[in-house]
C-alpha cells in the first residue's frame, strides 16, 4: 500500500474548514462524487478513476470524519487513509451500485450540498442520482461549489511545498532544453525526451503534456505530438502538467531553432511584458479581473487571441478555479497558488502563449516556476 501523501492534521483542518463553511450556509451533509474532492478530504489517491465503471461517494457530515461510500475494490486503500467509516460493496452492481449506502447515509440530512457550479461534474450515472435524489424526498440538495472554491484555492504550507517542489522539477527539465531538442528531431520525439527528463529529474508522472511547433510560432497549443519534423525558423512551445504525490506544475516555455522572425520575437517580448505586469498586479485584494485587465493592456494592440483567460488557479488539478478573466472577481488572497498565462495572436498569423506559476504572498507574489528569459531562446 502507498503511504500517505500528508499526515491526518492536515486533512483534518481541510474537513474542519469545509464543515464551518458547510454550517454558514446550514448544510446538514454534502455529497461528493468526484476525484479531487474526494482526494482533497480524504487523501485517496489512484489511478483507477482512469476506469468510468464504478461510482465513489463520499459524505461530509457536519460534524466528525467524512464516510466513504465505494466499491470493495478500493476499500483496502481507503482504510489506510485517515477515515473510520468506510461502506463498501460489489460493483459493478446489476441493481444497486451503491444507491442504497447513500441513502442510508443522508437519511437525516434535510439540506445537502454538491458541487453544482462551473467547473463541476456528478461522477456517477444520472440515473443513480435521481434514485438518490428520489429516496430522500423532502431533502434539498443545493448548490456546494462557491464553499469548495473558497476552501480549496487557498493552499496549506503543506501544498505549497509539494507545489514549489515539482515547479522546480520542471524548471530543471526546461533548463535543460538546449540538450534535449534538435532541429530534424520529430516533436513526438522531443516531447518523449522531455518527458523522460522529467521523470529522471524527480516528477512521479507526467499526465500532461501539450504543445506545438510550426514556422514563427503555432497554431493551437493542445495537439497531440505528429511526426513532423522540427525545422529552422520553428518556434517550439511544450505545456507541461508534471505531478509530484498528485499535486500539479502548469507552465511552458518557447524556443526558437536557427533564427525567430520578428513577429516571434516580438510577440515573447509582449507576452514577458504581459506576465511582468500580471507580477506587479497580484496582490491580496486584487481581483482576477484586475489581473486580466493588467495584462490584456499589454497585449493590447500588439495582438489578440481568443482562448478567453489568462491564468488559473493550481493544485491537486492541473487548472483550479478562479480563473484570470474579464468577469471573475475572485479577490487574490494570501496563500493562493495561481498561474499567469497571456496569450496572443502574432503579427504574422501564428499564436504564442507564455505561462509561469506564483504564490500570492502578502506582499510580491513568489515565482515557483523559474522565471524564463526575457527574450526568445534561439537554438
Amino acid at each position: 500500500m502507498t503511504d500517505p501523501d500528508f499526515a491526518s492534521a492536515e486533512f483534518e483542518t481541510r474537513t474542519s474548514r469545509v464543515q464551518a463553511a458547510m454550517k454558514t450556509e446550514n448544510l446538514s451533509a454534502m455529497l461528493i462524487t468526484t476525484e479531487a474532492e474526494m482526494r482533497y478530504l480524504t487523501g485517496f489517491r489512484t489511478l483507477f478513476w482512469q476506469s468510468p465503471t464504478r461510482p465513489w461517494y463520499l459524505v461530509v457530515p457536519a460534524d466528525g470524519k467524512p464516510i466513504a461510500i465505494i466499491p470493495e475494490i478500493g476499500a483496502a486503500l481507503m482504510k489506510t487513509c485517515w477515515l473510520d467509516d468506510v461502506r463498501s460493496w460489489s460493483s459493478p452492481a446489476e441493481q444497486d451500485d451503491g444507491v442504497s449506502l447513500v441513502i442510508d447515509a443522508l437519511r437525516n440530512c434535510p439540506r445537502i450540498g454538491m458541487p453544482m457550479g462551473r467547473e463541476s461534474s456528478l461522477r456517477a450515472p444520472m440515473n443513480d442520482f435521481l434514485q438518490i435524489r428520489d429516496g430522500l424526498r423532502g431533502a434539498e440538495f443545493v448548490d456546494a461549489s462557491p464553499l469548495l472554491k473558497a476552501v480549496r484555492m487557498v493552499k496549506s504550507q503543506a501544498e505549497i511545498e509539494l507545489t514549489r517542489t515539482i515547479c522546480g522539477i520542471a524548471s530543471n527539465s526546461f533548463d535543460r532544453a538546449e540538450g534535449l531538442f534538435q532541429t530534424g528531431m520529430a516533436l513526438s520525439e522531443a516531447f518523449r525526451s522531455f518527458k523522460i527528463d522529467l521523470l529522471a529529474q524527480g516528477a512521479d508522472d507526467v499526465p500532461y503534456l501539450v504543445g506545438g511547433a510550426g514556422q514563427g510560432g503555432y497554431d493551437d497549443v493542445i495537439s497531440p505530438p505528429g511526426k513532423t519534423p522540427i525545422e529552422d525558423g520553428d518556434v517550439l512551445m511544450l505545456d507541461t502538467g508534471a505531478t509530484l504525490r498528485g499535486y500539479f506544475c502548469d507552465f511552458d516555455r518557447n524556443y526558437a531553432f536557427g533564427h525567430a522572425d520578428d513577429a516571434a520575437k516580438r510577440g515573447y517580448e509582449t507576452l514577458y511584458k504581459a506576465t511582468e505586469a500580471g507580477l506587479e498586479t497580484a496582490r491580496p485584494g486584487a481581483t482576477c479581473r484586475d489581473l486580466f485587465n493588467a495584462m490584456a493592456s499589454v497585449i493590447g494592440g500588439e495582438g489578440s487571441g481568443d482562448i478567453g483567460r489568462y491564468g488559473h488557479g493550481l493544485g491537486i488539478q492541473l487548472t483550479e478555479q478562479p480563473s484570470i478573466i474579464s468577469f471573475d472577481d475572485t479577490e487574490l488572497q494570501e496563500n493562493m497558488v495561481m498561474t499567469l498565462e497571456p496569450s496572443m495572436t502574432l503579427a504574422n498569423g501564428k499564436f504564442m502563449v507564455h505561462e509561469e506559476n506564483i504564490l500570492i504572498t502578502d506582499g510580491a507574489p513568489v515565482l515557483l516556476s523559474r522565471r524564463c528569459a526575457p527574450e526568445l531562446p534561439i537554438f
